[in-house]
């Protein structure tokens, strides 16, 4: 609506010029007046479709409008940081909870450590780059910190005092629905429960998978499918690298609430087959550098948002925008296929999408991202793949080469391959023009997201220590870590 105000009154103005000076002065005052209201409303939250101001639909408002949240990667992180602002506690929802999207959704595969000030510090796809439909809407119930109370037969029945240990001793795991497959189900005191899927991702089903030497867990699933029985657990959070699930973080056991879910329940599907991406440390360290670019060599990277915000200023407000120049931090990124199936993206080949600029199909919408950190954990610049051409780049000794983005071929990295993303490639960056000299933590992530099932992911990101100066940038003592 203010974008539509805005064209309208700049577009009268410019006719008006037999208006008098108080009247284009005060024509002037309304439009900038707009444009404030605009800035200040940036990045703000609301909630659509709840019973209250406090549950409902996320919707953010971004480059002059609202748009929805997509629910993929959803979890209590994130709802934690949208109800802050309300002083509450959250619980996430999903799958259009409170109604289907009725606007454009501005944000997906959402991901926070819980601690950020907004939702927009938290990583994400990008602005507006997104594969859900409108059935897909995050959203959030906020609500006063509480301990949600046992029912009192229940107490009774099983006499049991609430710890937040569960005794692996006397704790039985299982699935019930197939062999390696099905609902997750925990023995304890007497009887078995199910657990509240609110925040269940792949991290969660992975310490189930291993707890049962099932392999690895391929999909970590909400859903009734399996059937369902009450649910005794809730507020699990695994790192991915667990070896049995009782020693994931967790509340208390006994029955408890699971808001919203009808009747779904977590479950999984393991495997014995999966791809396993090894980010190359030595790769990163060994080439990144500085380097100085015209803007008008950057357009096509411009139309994947591969710069920084003041770019997209310049841009708007300077006709010569084209000579300016734009500081970025390039490196190459080698990702080797240690596991014992392939990398392929999860998207079906009739939905990737064909980027005319660069010439070539977009497998994935987001594969890799990079962010620069202050002392205080606090990103100040990023980088993006925003879609990734997955091919064979090298492989070891005696592997021949599968894969290959040419000519609309298949895409994905085979078994003991390489996918590699040189420095000289458009978006291989980080911009970082408006950095100042300092210390600061680079961090490199391959598949961030975990959209693409693997054994683990704790060799998907790289944690670096970065130098910038005047003149140069130094990246050293990198350490793998999960994204």
């Amino acid at each position: 609506m203010y974008n539509k105000i805005l064209l309208v009154l700049l577009f009268q103005s410019a006719l008006s010029r037999d208006l008098d000076e108080a009247q284009r002065s005060e024509r002037a005052n309304f439009i900038q007046k707009l444009i404030n209201r605009r800035k200040h409303l940036e990045g703000k939250l609301k909630l659509v479709g709840g019973a209250n101001e406090f549950e409902g639909n996320v919707y953010i408002y971004h480059a002059g409008r609202w748009g929805a949240i997509c629910d993929d990667s959803w979890d209590h992180a994130a709802a934690l940081v949208v109800c802050k602002s309300y002083n509450k506690s959250g619980v996430p929802t999903h799958g259009g909870q409170f109604g289907e999207a009725r606007r454009k959704y501005w944000m997906d595969d959402v991901e926070c450590e819980g601690n950020e000030e907004s939702v927009t510090q938290c990583i994400f796809s990008g602005w507006g780059s997104s594969d859900c439909d409108s059935g897909e809407a995050a959203g959030v119930i906020c609500r006063d910190k509480e301990v949600v109370p046992i029912p009192l037969d229940v107490k009774k029945k099983n006499k049991i005092a609430l710890h937040r240990v569960i005794d692996m001793r006397r704790t039985s795991l299982r699935l019930v629905g197939g062999s390696n497959e099905g609902r997750v189900e925990i023995y304890q005191h007497g009887f078995w429960g199910s657990i509240c899927p609110d925040g269940w991702t792949i991290y969660e089903a992975s310490a189930v998978c291993r707890h049962l030497a099932l392999g690895y867990a391929e999909q970590a699933l909400q859903t009734d499918y399996f059937g369902s029985s009450r649910i005794v657990l809730s507020g699990v959070q695994c790192e991915g690298n667990e070896t049995n699930l009782f020693i994931c973080k967790h509340s208390e056991f006994g029955e408890v609430e699971c808001p919203g879910k009808n009747g779904h329940v977590a479950a999984v599907v393991c495997t014995q087959h999966l791809a396993d991406l090894l980010l190359d440390t030595t790769a990163i360290e060994r080439t990144a550098h500085l380097h100085d670019v015209p803007m008008y060599q950057l357009q096509c990277a411009m139309e994947e948002n591969c710069l920084s915000k003041s770019a997209y200023e310049i841009q708007q407000s300077n006709a010569n925008w084209q000579f300016e120049t734009r500081r970025l931090l390039r490196f190459t990124a080698s990702s080797l296929n240690i596991g014992n199936a392939e990398f392929r993206p999860y998207l079906p080949k009739h939905l990737w999408q064909w980027h005319l600029c660069h010439m070539h199909y977009h497998s994935m919408e987001v594969f890799a991202t990079f962010d620069i950190l202050d002392e205080a954990g606090t990103r100040i610049a990023e980088g993006h793949k925003a879609s990734f051409c997955l091919e064979d780049n090298t492989c070891l000794p005696g592997i021949e080469r599968k894969y290959s983005c040419k000519n609309y071929g298949d895409q994905g990295v085979s078994v003991n391959c390489s996918d590699v993303y040189h420095y000289n490639i458009d978006c291989q960056w980080v911009d970082v023009t408006d950095v100042e000299p300092g210390q600061y933590t680079f961090k490199v992530a391959v598949n961030p997201h975990a959209r693409v099932a693997e054994q683990q992911y704790h060799n998907n990101a790289a944690s670096c220590s970065l130098t910038i100066t005047d003149t140069y940038a130094a990246v050293y003592g990198c350490r793998l870590e999960r994204p």
